[in-house]
Protein backbone atom coordinates (compact mmCIF):
# COMPACT_ATOMS: atom_id res chain seq x y z
CA UNK A 1 0.00 0.00 0.00
CA UNK A 2 1.04 3.44 -0.33
CA UNK A 3 3.48 5.01 2.49
CA UNK A 4 1.00 8.28 2.53
CA UNK A 5 -1.56 9.78 4.36
CA UNK A 6 -4.87 9.35 3.30
CA UNK A 7 -5.67 12.45 3.12
CA UNK A 8 -3.40 12.69 0.21
CA UNK A 9 -3.53 9.21 -1.29
CA UNK A 10 -2.10 10.25 -4.82
CA UNK A 11 1.11 12.41 -2.89
CA UNK A 12 3.53 12.91 -5.83
CA UNK A 13 2.33 10.87 -8.27
CA UNK A 14 1.42 12.76 -12.19
CA UNK A 15 -2.18 12.49 -13.89
CA UNK A 16 -2.87 13.71 -16.92
CA UNK A 17 -7.24 14.93 -17.22
CA UNK A 18 -8.11 14.94 -20.58
CA UNK A 19 -10.86 17.44 -21.49
CA UNK A 20 -10.26 18.93 -18.02
CA UNK A 21 -11.37 22.75 -18.66
CA UNK A 22 -14.84 22.54 -17.56
CA UNK A 23 -17.25 20.26 -15.93
CA UNK A 24 -16.57 16.77 -14.79
CA UNK A 25 -12.95 17.51 -16.16
CA UNK A 26 -12.00 20.00 -14.32
CA UNK A 27 -13.78 18.51 -10.98
CA UNK A 28 -11.69 15.90 -11.52
CA UNK A 29 -7.99 17.94 -12.18
CA UNK A 30 -8.52 20.14 -8.76
CA UNK A 31 -9.23 16.45 -6.75
CA UNK A 32 -6.59 14.73 -8.04
CA UNK A 33 -4.48 18.29 -7.09
CA UNK A 34 -5.91 18.05 -3.51
CA UNK A 35 -5.04 14.42 -3.06
CA UNK A 36 -1.48 15.53 -4.16
CA UNK A 37 -1.00 14.72 -7.39
CA UNK A 38 0.44 17.00 -10.38
CA UNK A 39 -2.23 17.47 -13.27
CA UNK A 40 -1.95 18.52 -16.87
CA UNK A 41 -5.19 19.90 -18.05
CA UNK A 42 -5.80 18.86 -21.24
CA UNK A 43 -8.47 20.89 -23.11
CA UNK A 44 -8.98 21.58 -26.99
CA UNK A 45 -10.95 25.06 -26.86
CA UNK A 46 -11.37 27.14 -23.67
CA UNK A 47 -7.78 27.96 -23.06
CA UNK A 48 -9.13 30.57 -20.43
CA UNK A 49 -11.24 28.53 -18.58
CA UNK A 50 -7.97 25.37 -18.30
CA UNK A 51 -5.72 28.30 -17.05
CA UNK A 52 -8.87 29.16 -14.66
CA UNK A 53 -8.93 25.35 -13.41
CA UNK A 54 -4.47 25.25 -13.25
CA UNK A 55 -4.88 28.52 -10.88
CA UNK A 56 -7.43 27.24 -8.53
CA UNK A 57 -5.28 24.35 -7.95
CA UNK A 58 -2.05 26.64 -7.86
CA UNK A 59 -3.72 28.39 -5.29
CA UNK A 60 -3.83 25.47 -2.81
CA UNK A 61 -0.45 25.03 -3.53
CA UNK A 62 -0.76 22.33 -6.15
CA UNK A 63 1.32 21.69 -9.40
CA UNK A 64 -0.50 21.67 -12.46
CA UNK A 65 0.43 22.79 -16.14
CA UNK A 66 -2.72 22.75 -19.12
CA UNK A 67 -2.07 21.33 -22.71
CA UNK A 68 -3.75 22.07 -26.07
CA UNK A 69 -4.44 18.45 -28.00
CA UNK A 70 -7.15 16.90 -29.67
CA UNK A 71 -7.50 13.41 -28.52
CA UNK A 72 -8.69 12.24 -31.51
CA UNK A 73 -4.96 13.27 -32.94
CA UNK A 74 -2.16 10.79 -33.07
CA UNK A 75 0.75 12.93 -33.28
CA UNK A 76 -1.26 15.45 -30.71
CA UNK A 77 -1.68 12.91 -28.35
CA UNK A 78 2.26 11.88 -28.35
CA UNK A 79 3.47 15.59 -28.28
CA UNK A 80 1.08 15.98 -25.19
CA UNK A 81 2.89 13.05 -23.12
CA UNK A 82 5.97 13.82 -24.42
CA UNK A 83 5.58 17.06 -22.53
CA UNK A 84 4.16 15.58 -19.36
CA UNK A 85 7.24 13.00 -19.07
CA UNK A 86 9.83 15.52 -20.01
CA UNK A 87 8.49 18.16 -17.76
CA UNK A 88 7.34 16.34 -14.42
CA UNK A 89 9.77 12.44 -15.38
CA UNK A 90 6.57 10.71 -16.04
CA UNK A 91 2.92 9.57 -15.23
CA UNK A 92 0.88 7.62 -13.45
CA UNK A 93 -2.76 8.45 -13.52
CA UNK A 94 -4.24 8.52 -16.83
CA UNK A 95 -8.32 10.46 -16.87
CA UNK A 96 -9.01 9.46 -19.84
CA UNK A 97 -12.37 12.34 -20.03
CA UNK A 98 -13.01 14.06 -22.73
CA UNK A 99 -15.88 13.62 -24.80
CA UNK A 100 -18.73 15.56 -26.94
CA UNK A 101 -22.11 14.99 -28.02
CA UNK A 102 -23.28 15.77 -31.71
CA UNK A 103 -26.64 14.86 -31.71
CA UNK A 104 -29.55 13.86 -34.59
CA UNK A 105 -32.36 11.67 -35.27
CA UNK A 106 -30.81 8.18 -37.19
CA UNK A 107 -31.99 9.30 -40.16
CA UNK A 108 -30.67 13.12 -40.25
CA UNK A 109 -27.43 12.19 -38.79
CA UNK A 110 -24.12 12.61 -40.89
CA UNK A 111 -21.34 10.47 -41.66
CA UNK A 112 -19.13 13.36 -40.19
CA UNK A 113 -20.85 14.04 -37.53
CA UNK A 114 -21.05 10.06 -36.75
CA UNK A 115 -17.38 10.07 -37.47
CA UNK A 116 -16.40 13.13 -35.26
CA UNK A 117 -17.67 11.47 -32.13
CA UNK A 118 -16.31 8.42 -32.25
CA UNK A 119 -12.95 9.57 -33.13
CA UNK A 120 -13.12 11.92 -29.73
CA UNK A 121 -15.15 9.27 -27.26
CA UNK A 122 -13.58 6.31 -28.65
CA UNK A 123 -10.87 6.36 -30.62
CA UNK A 124 -8.95 9.57 -28.24
CA UNK A 125 -9.41 7.15 -24.74
CA UNK A 126 -7.78 4.38 -27.10
CA UNK A 127 -4.73 6.70 -28.16
CA UNK A 128 -4.31 8.24 -24.89
CA UNK A 129 -4.36 4.84 -23.26
CA UNK A 130 -1.81 3.21 -25.38
CA UNK A 131 0.43 5.96 -24.95
CA UNK A 132 0.02 6.00 -21.33
CA UNK A 133 0.81 2.35 -21.20
CA UNK A 134 4.03 2.83 -23.29
CA UNK A 135 5.43 5.11 -20.57
CA UNK A 136 4.27 3.17 -17.76
CA UNK A 137 5.80 0.07 -19.25
CA UNK A 138 9.09 2.05 -19.60
CA UNK A 139 9.37 3.50 -15.53
CA UNK A 140 7.77 0.06 -14.13
CA UNK A 141 6.82 0.20 -10.63
CA UNK A 142 7.84 2.95 -8.06
CA UNK A 143 6.69 1.86 -4.77
CA UNK A 144 7.39 5.03 -3.01
CA UNK A 145 4.35 6.22 -4.83
CA UNK A 146 1.87 3.50 -5.89
CA UNK A 147 1.56 -0.20 -5.53
CA UNK A 148 0.83 -0.32 -9.14
CA UNK A 149 2.65 0.52 -12.03
CA UNK A 150 -0.16 2.42 -13.47
CA UNK A 151 -3.70 3.14 -13.51
CA UNK A 152 -6.32 4.36 -16.15
CA UNK A 153 -9.68 5.52 -15.78
CA UNK A 154 -12.49 5.74 -18.54
CA UNK A 155 -15.07 7.72 -18.26
CA UNK A 156 -18.08 6.51 -19.59
CA UNK A 157 -21.85 7.54 -19.38
CA UNK A 158 -25.05 5.61 -18.10
CA UNK A 159 -25.65 5.13 -21.94
CA UNK A 160 -23.34 2.28 -22.12
CA UNK A 161 -26.27 0.37 -20.59
CA UNK A 162 -29.20 2.44 -21.12
CA UNK A 163 -29.73 3.23 -24.97
CA UNK A 164 -30.24 6.54 -25.89
CA UNK A 165 -32.52 7.66 -29.12
CA UNK A 166 -31.36 10.20 -30.98
CA UNK A 167 -27.88 9.76 -29.44
CA UNK A 168 -26.66 6.88 -31.66
CA UNK A 169 -23.54 7.80 -32.07
CA UNK A 170 -22.79 9.13 -28.61
CA UNK A 171 -24.51 5.78 -27.35
CA UNK A 172 -22.29 3.67 -29.47
CA UNK A 173 -19.08 4.80 -28.41
CA UNK A 174 -19.88 4.65 -24.71
CA UNK A 175 -20.38 1.41 -25.29
CA UNK A 176 -17.24 1.19 -26.95
CA UNK A 177 -15.72 2.68 -23.98
CA UNK A 178 -16.73 -0.08 -22.09
CA UNK A 179 -15.86 -2.75 -24.04
CA UNK A 180 -12.12 -0.98 -24.15
CA UNK A 181 -11.92 -1.03 -20.89
CA UNK A 182 -12.58 -4.14 -20.20
CA UNK A 183 -10.09 -4.97 -22.44
CA UNK A 184 -7.16 -3.35 -21.45
CA UNK A 185 -8.10 -4.60 -17.50
CA UNK A 186 -7.68 -7.79 -18.78
CA UNK A 187 -4.21 -7.33 -21.14
CA UNK A 188 -2.72 -5.38 -18.36
CA UNK A 189 -3.63 -6.54 -15.22
CA UNK A 190 -0.40 -8.61 -14.95
CA UNK A 191 1.64 -5.81 -15.58
CA UNK A 192 0.18 -4.31 -12.43
CA UNK A 193 -1.46 -1.46 -14.52
CA UNK A 194 -5.27 -0.82 -13.19
CA UNK A 195 -8.38 -0.08 -15.84
CA UNK A 196 -11.40 1.02 -14.61
CA UNK A 197 -14.45 2.82 -15.56
CA UNK A 198 -16.73 5.61 -14.11
CA UNK A 199 -20.14 5.97 -15.75
CA UNK A 200 -21.84 9.23 -14.40
CA UNK A 201 -25.49 9.97 -14.68
CA UNK A 202 -27.33 13.21 -14.68
CA UNK A 203 -24.34 15.57 -13.61
CA UNK A 204 -24.92 19.24 -13.50
CA UNK A 205 -22.38 20.85 -16.72
CA UNK A 206 -22.63 23.25 -18.96
CA UNK A 207 -24.22 21.01 -21.31
CA UNK A 208 -26.79 19.35 -19.02
CA UNK A 209 -27.61 22.12 -17.75
CA UNK A 210 -28.84 23.69 -20.87
CA UNK A 211 -30.04 20.82 -22.41
CA UNK A 212 -32.62 20.99 -19.41
CA UNK A 213 -33.36 24.91 -18.82
CA UNK A 214 -36.83 24.65 -17.73
CA UNK A 215 -38.24 23.06 -14.59
CA UNK A 216 -40.50 20.60 -16.14
CA UNK A 217 -37.30 19.17 -18.12
CA UNK A 218 -35.48 19.03 -14.95
CA UNK A 219 -39.02 17.71 -12.82
CA UNK A 220 -38.62 14.50 -15.45
CA UNK A 221 -35.14 14.27 -15.08
CA UNK A 222 -35.46 13.39 -11.20
CA UNK A 223 -38.30 10.76 -11.71
CA UNK A 224 -35.30 8.56 -13.51
CA UNK A 225 -32.96 9.39 -10.54
CA UNK A 226 -34.43 6.78 -7.51
CA UNK A 227 -32.08 9.22 -5.13
CA UNK A 228 -33.90 12.20 -6.46
CA UNK A 229 -31.28 14.70 -6.64
CA UNK A 230 -28.66 15.15 -9.72
CA UNK A 231 -25.59 14.51 -8.90
CA UNK A 232 -22.57 17.12 -8.95
CA UNK A 233 -18.84 17.12 -10.66
CA UNK A 234 -17.66 16.67 -7.32
CA UNK A 235 -19.13 13.57 -7.13
CA UNK A 236 -17.48 11.85 -10.16
CA UNK A 237 -14.33 13.39 -8.86
CA UNK A 238 -13.93 11.51 -5.31
CA UNK A 239 -15.01 8.59 -6.72
CA UNK A 240 -12.01 8.86 -9.92
CA UNK A 241 -9.73 9.73 -6.54
CA UNK A 242 -10.49 6.67 -4.85
CA UNK A 243 -9.82 4.43 -7.75
CA UNK A 244 -6.85 5.91 -8.43
CA UNK A 245 -5.30 5.51 -5.08
CA UNK A 246 -3.99 2.27 -3.40
CA UNK A 247 -7.05 1.65 -1.28
CA UNK A 248 -8.54 0.39 -4.79
CA UNK A 249 -5.85 -1.91 -5.71
CA UNK A 250 -7.18 -5.36 -6.18
CA UNK A 251 -9.67 -3.24 -8.75
CA UNK A 252 -9.42 -3.62 -12.55
CA UNK A 253 -11.97 -4.12 -15.31
CA UNK A 254 -15.08 -2.54 -13.29
CA UNK A 255 -17.24 -0.17 -14.04
CA UNK A 256 -18.54 2.20 -11.24
CA UNK A 257 -21.69 3.85 -11.70
CA UNK A 258 -22.12 7.10 -10.52
CA UNK A 259 -25.64 7.85 -11.12
CA UNK A 260 -27.98 7.71 -8.32
CA UNK A 261 -29.91 4.71 -9.16
CA UNK A 262 -30.35 5.97 -12.59
CA UNK A 263 -29.35 2.42 -14.25
CA UNK A 264 -31.93 0.87 -11.69
CA UNK A 265 -35.05 2.29 -13.57
CA UNK A 266 -37.43 1.40 -14.82
CA UNK A 267 -37.57 -0.66 -11.82
CA UNK A 268 -37.93 2.10 -9.28
CA UNK A 269 -40.74 2.99 -11.16
CA UNK A 270 -42.48 0.42 -10.47
CA UNK A 271 -42.46 0.25 -6.75
CA UNK A 272 -43.41 3.80 -6.55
Amino acid sequence: MSIFHKARPLQGQRALVTGANSGIGAAVAEALAEAGAKVMINYLEGRDNAEQVAERIRVKEGQAMIFQADVSQENQVESMFDVMVGYWGGIDILINNAGLQQDAALVDMTLEQWNKVISVNLTGQFLCAREATRHFLQRGIVPELSCSVGKIICMSSVHDVIPWAGHVNYAASKGGVSMLMKTLAQELARHKIRVNGISPGAIKTPINLEARDTPEEVEALLKLIPYTRVGEPEDIARAVVWLASDESDYITGATLYVDGGMTLYPGFDNVG
